[in-house]
Protein backbone atom coordinates (compact mmCIF):
# COMPACT_ATOMS: atom_id res chain seq x y z
CA UNK A 1 0.00 0.00 0.00
CA UNK A 2 1.49 3.14 -1.23
CA UNK A 3 2.68 5.69 1.69
CA UNK A 4 -0.10 8.54 1.71
CA UNK A 5 -2.84 5.74 1.41
CA UNK A 6 -1.53 4.23 5.07
CA UNK A 7 -1.40 7.62 6.05
CA UNK A 8 -4.96 8.80 5.69
CA UNK A 9 -6.48 5.17 6.45
CA UNK A 10 -4.86 5.83 9.79
CA UNK A 11 -6.12 9.59 10.22
CA UNK A 12 -9.41 7.94 9.10
CA UNK A 13 -9.00 5.51 12.23
CA UNK A 14 -8.02 8.14 14.80
CA UNK A 15 -11.35 9.81 13.97
CA UNK A 16 -13.39 6.76 14.37
CA UNK A 17 -11.72 6.26 17.53
CA UNK A 18 -12.24 9.32 18.85
CA UNK A 19 -16.08 9.53 18.23
CA UNK A 20 -16.64 5.83 19.28
CA UNK A 21 -15.07 7.06 22.22
CA UNK A 22 -17.09 10.34 23.15
CA UNK A 23 -20.23 7.49 22.40
CA UNK A 24 -18.85 5.75 25.40
CA UNK A 25 -18.43 8.60 27.50
CA UNK A 26 -22.02 9.21 27.47
CA UNK A 27 -23.49 6.40 29.45
CA UNK A 28 -26.41 5.10 27.69
CA UNK A 29 -28.55 8.40 28.32
CA UNK A 30 -30.69 8.79 25.91
CA UNK A 31 -32.10 11.81 26.93
CA UNK A 32 -29.06 13.78 26.50
CA UNK A 33 -29.76 17.02 24.01
CA UNK A 34 -28.38 15.96 20.66
CA UNK A 35 -24.96 17.98 19.90
CA UNK A 36 -21.82 17.12 17.97
CA UNK A 37 -18.53 16.44 18.26
CA UNK A 38 -15.87 18.01 16.51
CA UNK A 39 -12.31 16.17 16.17
CA UNK A 40 -9.31 18.24 14.28
CA UNK A 41 -7.07 16.05 13.05
CA UNK A 42 -3.39 17.61 12.49
CA UNK A 43 -1.42 15.66 9.82
CA UNK A 44 2.50 15.44 10.09
CA UNK A 45 2.59 18.29 7.98
CA UNK A 46 1.23 20.50 10.24
CA UNK A 47 -2.25 21.22 8.43
CA UNK A 48 -5.28 20.58 10.29
CA UNK A 49 -8.54 18.69 9.09
CA UNK A 50 -11.56 18.98 11.01
CA UNK A 51 -14.39 16.35 10.99
CA UNK A 52 -17.97 16.45 12.67
CA UNK A 53 -19.66 13.41 13.71
CA UNK A 54 -23.69 13.95 15.19
CA UNK A 55 -23.57 12.27 18.80
CA UNK A 56 -26.98 12.50 21.50
CA UNK A 57 -24.18 14.14 24.00
CA UNK A 58 -24.22 17.27 25.80
CA UNK A 59 -22.22 19.44 25.70
CA UNK A 60 -20.54 19.82 22.27
CA UNK A 61 -16.76 18.98 22.53
CA UNK A 62 -13.78 19.30 20.42
CA UNK A 63 -11.04 16.95 20.73
CA UNK A 64 -7.36 17.34 19.08
CA UNK A 65 -5.74 14.36 17.37
CA UNK A 66 -2.48 14.20 16.05
CA UNK A 67 -2.03 11.64 13.03
CA UNK A 68 0.88 9.37 13.39
CA UNK A 69 4.17 10.47 12.78
CA UNK A 70 5.30 10.31 8.79
CA UNK A 71 6.61 6.28 8.49
CA UNK A 72 9.88 6.98 5.98
CA UNK A 73 10.65 3.83 4.29
CA UNK A 74 13.95 1.78 5.19
CA UNK A 75 16.77 2.56 2.22
CA UNK A 76 18.74 0.47 1.02
CA UNK A 77 20.46 -0.12 -2.84
CA UNK A 78 21.95 -3.50 -1.87
CA UNK A 79 25.72 -3.10 -1.19
CA UNK A 80 27.35 0.03 -0.50
CA UNK A 81 26.41 3.13 -2.44
CA UNK A 82 28.36 5.78 -0.22
CA UNK A 83 30.80 5.50 2.48
CA UNK A 84 31.20 7.60 5.88
CA UNK A 85 35.18 7.77 6.27
CA UNK A 86 36.51 7.56 9.80
CA UNK A 87 36.40 11.59 10.02
CA UNK A 88 32.83 11.95 8.44
CA UNK A 89 33.76 12.81 5.21
CA UNK A 90 30.61 11.02 2.87
CA UNK A 91 32.18 10.13 -0.40
CA UNK A 92 30.37 7.74 -3.40
CA UNK A 93 31.45 4.07 -3.70
CA UNK A 94 33.11 3.17 -7.00
CA UNK A 95 33.78 -0.54 -6.39
CA UNK A 96 33.63 -2.54 -3.14
CA UNK A 97 37.15 -4.41 -2.11
CA UNK A 98 35.46 -7.23 -0.37
CA UNK A 99 38.28 -6.47 2.53
CA UNK A 100 35.92 -3.75 4.29
CA UNK A 101 37.58 -1.50 2.26
CA UNK A 102 35.95 0.46 -1.01
CA UNK A 103 37.17 2.39 -4.05
CA UNK A 104 35.62 6.29 -3.37
CA UNK A 105 35.89 9.14 -5.17
CA UNK A 106 37.33 11.52 -2.60
CA UNK A 107 35.59 15.33 -2.29
CA UNK A 108 38.14 16.59 -4.66
CA UNK A 109 37.14 13.76 -7.24
CA UNK A 110 40.11 11.84 -6.73
CA UNK A 111 40.06 7.92 -6.21
CA UNK A 112 40.92 6.34 -2.69
CA UNK A 113 40.91 2.98 -1.18
CA UNK A 114 39.25 3.61 2.14
CA UNK A 115 37.34 1.81 4.81
CA UNK A 116 34.55 3.25 6.88
CA UNK A 117 30.81 2.99 7.41
CA UNK A 118 28.70 1.84 4.34
CA UNK A 119 25.75 3.96 3.66
CA UNK A 120 23.61 2.12 1.10
CA UNK A 121 21.09 4.76 0.60
CA UNK A 122 19.01 7.55 1.72
CA UNK A 123 15.80 9.34 2.09
CA UNK A 124 16.94 12.54 1.82
CA UNK A 125 20.54 13.97 0.78
CA UNK A 126 21.22 17.73 2.12
CA UNK A 127 23.75 19.25 0.17
CA UNK A 128 25.38 22.55 2.17
CA UNK A 129 26.63 25.08 -0.75
CA UNK A 130 30.66 25.58 -0.44
CA UNK A 131 32.96 24.89 1.67
CA UNK A 132 37.08 25.59 2.47
CA UNK A 133 38.27 27.99 0.22
CA UNK A 134 35.06 28.36 -1.86
CA UNK A 135 33.23 30.89 0.64
CA UNK A 136 30.26 31.36 -1.29
CA UNK A 137 28.64 34.80 -0.86
CA UNK A 138 29.97 37.20 2.10
CA UNK A 139 27.72 39.36 3.69
CA UNK A 140 28.80 43.48 4.67
CA UNK A 141 29.65 41.88 8.49
CA UNK A 142 32.09 39.01 7.32
CA UNK A 143 29.08 36.38 7.59
CA UNK A 144 30.22 33.07 5.14
CA UNK A 145 27.59 31.92 2.74
CA UNK A 146 29.83 28.47 3.55
CA UNK A 147 29.08 28.62 7.27
CA UNK A 148 24.96 29.59 7.20
CA UNK A 149 24.64 26.92 4.47
CA UNK A 150 26.36 23.81 6.85
CA UNK A 151 24.85 25.29 9.97
CA UNK A 152 21.12 24.89 8.29
CA UNK A 153 21.69 21.53 6.45
CA UNK A 154 22.76 20.09 9.88
CA UNK A 155 19.98 21.37 11.58
CA UNK A 156 17.64 20.73 9.17
CA UNK A 157 19.48 16.52 8.97
CA UNK A 158 18.69 16.57 12.83
CA UNK A 159 15.10 17.36 12.46
CA UNK A 160 14.14 15.02 9.93
CA UNK A 161 16.09 12.13 11.57
CA UNK A 162 13.89 13.27 14.76
CA UNK A 163 11.17 12.37 12.07
CA UNK A 164 13.07 8.60 10.99
CA UNK A 165 14.54 9.93 7.59
CA UNK A 166 17.75 8.63 6.60
CA UNK A 167 19.32 11.74 5.48
CA UNK A 168 23.23 12.41 4.27
CA UNK A 169 25.33 15.78 3.60
CA UNK A 170 27.25 15.91 1.09
CA UNK A 171 29.62 18.06 3.01
CA UNK A 172 30.11 17.04 7.07
CA UNK A 173 32.68 19.87 7.76
CA UNK A 174 34.29 22.85 6.29
CA UNK A 175 35.88 21.72 3.29
CA UNK A 176 35.60 21.81 -0.38
CA UNK A 177 33.81 18.80 -2.47
CA UNK A 178 33.54 19.22 -6.36
CA UNK A 179 30.20 19.47 -8.11
CA UNK A 180 31.02 16.07 -10.02
CA UNK A 181 31.68 14.87 -6.43
CA UNK A 182 28.22 15.69 -4.96
CA UNK A 183 25.97 14.72 -7.74
CA UNK A 184 27.92 11.24 -7.45
CA UNK A 185 27.25 11.13 -3.73
CA UNK A 186 23.48 11.92 -4.73
CA UNK A 187 23.37 9.20 -7.71
CA UNK A 188 24.62 6.70 -5.83
CA UNK A 189 22.57 6.65 -2.83
CA UNK A 190 19.34 7.86 -4.94
CA UNK A 191 17.47 9.75 -2.38
CA UNK A 192 13.63 10.70 -2.24
CA UNK A 193 14.85 14.07 -2.71
CA UNK A 194 17.74 16.19 -2.93
CA UNK A 195 17.72 20.02 -1.84
CA UNK A 196 21.31 21.83 -2.37
CA UNK A 197 21.35 25.00 0.50
CA UNK A 198 22.40 28.18 -0.79
CA UNK A 199 21.81 32.10 0.39
CA UNK A 200 22.14 34.63 -2.54
CA UNK A 201 23.98 38.03 -3.38
CA UNK A 202 23.08 41.19 -5.66
CA UNK A 203 19.31 41.03 -5.60
CA UNK A 204 17.52 43.45 -8.20
CA UNK A 205 16.84 45.85 -5.21
CA UNK A 206 14.31 46.14 -2.52
CA UNK A 207 10.94 43.68 -2.48
CA UNK A 208 7.89 43.37 -0.62
CA UNK A 209 8.53 40.35 1.86
CA UNK A 210 11.15 37.81 1.54
CA UNK A 211 12.53 37.40 -1.61
CA UNK A 212 13.92 34.40 -1.86
CA UNK A 213 13.87 31.91 -5.20
CA UNK A 214 13.90 28.28 -5.46
CA UNK A 215 15.05 26.41 -8.71
CA UNK A 216 13.93 23.13 -10.21
CA UNK A 217 15.22 20.77 -12.91
CA UNK A 218 13.23 21.70 -16.32
CA UNK A 219 12.77 17.94 -17.20
CA UNK A 220 11.22 16.77 -13.71
CA UNK A 221 7.82 18.13 -13.06
CA UNK A 222 8.45 16.14 -9.43
CA UNK A 223 11.44 19.10 -8.49
CA UNK A 224 9.04 21.25 -9.49
CA UNK A 225 6.60 20.28 -7.35
CA UNK A 226 9.42 20.68 -4.61
CA UNK A 227 10.71 23.64 -5.21
CA UNK A 228 7.31 25.08 -4.91
CA UNK A 229 6.59 23.59 -1.80
CA UNK A 230 10.47 24.61 -0.40
CA UNK A 231 9.55 28.69 -1.69
CA UNK A 232 6.13 28.44 -0.26
CA UNK A 233 7.18 27.13 3.03
CA UNK A 234 9.98 29.00 3.14
CA UNK A 235 8.61 32.28 2.69
CA UNK A 236 5.77 31.82 4.90
CA UNK A 237 8.54 30.88 7.89
CA UNK A 238 9.99 34.37 6.75
CA UNK A 239 7.24 36.53 6.35
CA UNK A 240 6.48 37.49 9.89
CA UNK A 241 10.27 38.99 10.28
CA UNK A 242 9.75 42.62 10.09
CA UNK A 243 13.44 43.97 7.55
CA UNK A 244 13.81 45.59 4.55
CA UNK A 245 13.74 42.51 2.38
CA UNK A 246 15.55 42.37 -0.75
CA UNK A 247 14.81 40.05 -3.54
CA UNK A 248 14.74 39.70 -7.97
CA UNK A 249 11.70 40.85 -9.92
CA UNK A 250 11.50 37.32 -10.67
CA UNK A 251 11.86 35.86 -7.04
CA UNK A 252 9.88 32.37 -6.58
CA UNK A 253 10.27 29.03 -7.87
CA UNK A 254 11.51 28.75 -11.16
CA UNK A 255 14.19 27.13 -13.67
CA UNK A 256 17.62 28.66 -15.20
CA UNK A 257 18.54 27.10 -18.24
CA UNK A 258 21.87 26.99 -20.65
CA UNK A 259 22.03 27.20 -24.33
CA UNK A 260 21.17 23.70 -24.96
CA UNK A 261 17.86 24.05 -22.92
CA UNK A 262 19.00 22.08 -19.51
CA UNK A 263 19.65 22.88 -16.62
CA UNK A 264 22.27 25.62 -15.96
CA UNK A 265 23.44 24.72 -12.59
CA UNK A 266 25.52 22.02 -12.04
CA UNK A 267 24.01 20.98 -8.75
CA UNK A 268 21.05 20.05 -10.55
CA UNK A 269 22.43 19.06 -13.77
CA UNK A 270 22.59 15.61 -14.15
CA UNK A 271 21.01 14.74 -10.73
CA UNK A 272 18.91 11.58 -11.18
CA UNK A 273 16.56 12.02 -8.68
CA UNK A 274 14.24 14.95 -7.91
CA UNK A 275 16.19 17.76 -7.12
CA UNK A 276 16.21 21.70 -5.89
CA UNK A 277 18.11 24.55 -5.02
CA UNK A 278 17.10 26.85 -2.16
CA UNK A 279 18.44 30.38 -2.13
CA UNK A 280 16.80 31.18 0.41
CA UNK A 281 17.84 34.89 1.25
CA UNK A 282 20.13 37.09 0.72
CA UNK A 283 23.05 37.34 2.52
CA UNK A 284 24.31 40.38 0.82
CA UNK A 285 21.32 42.19 2.61
CA UNK A 286 22.63 43.49 6.11
CA UNK A 287 19.38 42.78 8.01
CA UNK A 288 18.87 39.26 6.18
CA UNK A 289 22.84 38.45 6.69
CA UNK A 290 21.98 39.10 10.91
CA UNK A 291 19.30 36.92 10.31
CA UNK A 292 21.11 34.38 9.37
CA UNK A 293 23.89 34.47 11.67
CA UNK A 294 21.72 33.57 14.97
CA UNK A 295 21.18 30.22 15.44
CA UNK A 296 17.70 31.19 15.97
CA UNK A 297 16.77 32.17 12.64
CA UNK A 298 18.56 29.11 11.27
CA UNK A 299 16.27 27.07 13.09
CA UNK A 300 13.42 28.68 11.36
CA UNK A 301 14.76 28.14 7.92
CA UNK A 302 15.49 24.06 9.22
CA UNK A 303 11.99 23.81 10.16
CA UNK A 304 10.58 25.24 6.65
CA UNK A 305 12.75 23.33 5.20
CA UNK A 306 12.11 19.85 6.68
CA UNK A 307 8.01 20.98 6.68
CA UNK A 308 8.67 20.96 2.92
CA UNK A 309 10.17 17.63 2.54
CA UNK A 310 7.85 16.10 4.54
CA UNK A 311 5.52 17.67 2.39
CA UNK A 312 6.73 16.40 -0.83
CA UNK A 313 7.04 12.93 0.55
CA UNK A 314 3.56 12.55 1.84
CA UNK A 315 1.50 14.28 0.19
CA UNK A 316 0.54 15.79 -3.65
CA UNK A 317 0.55 19.55 -2.68
CA UNK A 318 1.51 21.12 -5.86
CA UNK A 319 3.61 24.64 -4.54
CA UNK A 320 2.99 27.85 -5.27
CA UNK A 321 4.97 30.95 -6.72
CA UNK A 322 5.97 29.47 -9.93
CA UNK A 323 7.41 32.37 -12.17
CA UNK A 324 8.58 32.83 -15.37
CA UNK A 325 12.56 33.39 -15.02
CA UNK A 326 13.46 36.49 -16.98
CA UNK A 327 16.57 35.70 -19.22
CA UNK A 328 20.40 35.99 -17.36
CA UNK A 329 23.34 35.49 -19.35
CA UNK A 330 25.35 36.51 -16.99
CA UNK A 331 28.09 33.52 -15.84
CA UNK A 332 27.50 31.43 -13.23
CA UNK A 333 29.94 32.05 -9.86
CA UNK A 334 33.60 30.34 -9.92
CA UNK A 335 33.69 27.28 -8.31
CA UNK A 336 32.89 23.47 -8.20
CA UNK A 337 36.24 22.30 -9.90
CA UNK A 338 39.19 20.65 -8.77
CA UNK A 339 41.67 23.06 -9.61
CA UNK A 340 43.83 23.76 -6.14
CA UNK A 341 41.29 21.36 -4.20
CA UNK A 342 42.62 19.87 -1.12
CA UNK A 343 41.43 16.91 0.40
CA UNK A 344 39.79 16.37 3.96
CA UNK A 345 41.79 14.01 6.40
CA UNK A 346 40.10 10.67 5.47
CA UNK A 347 41.36 8.49 8.34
Amino acid sequence: MALRAKVVLLVAAAAVLAVGLAALGRGGDERAAASTTTTVIVDPAGRPTTTTAATAAAPSTTSTIVAPALIWPEVSNGPSAAIRSPTGVIMAVLRDNGDGTVEATTPCGAEVTVGGTPLTGANVVLDPGHGGDERGAVGPAGTTEKEVNLAIAQETQRLLEGAGATVVLTRTADYRVTLASRRAIVNALRPQLFVSIHHNAEPDGPHDGPGGETYFQIASAESKRAAGLVYETVRHAFAGEDIAWVGDTDAGAKYRLRADGTDYYGILHGVEVPAVLSEAAFISNPPEEALLATAAFQRVEAQALTSAIERFVLTDDAGTGYVTPYPRTEPAGPGGGSAGCVDPPLR
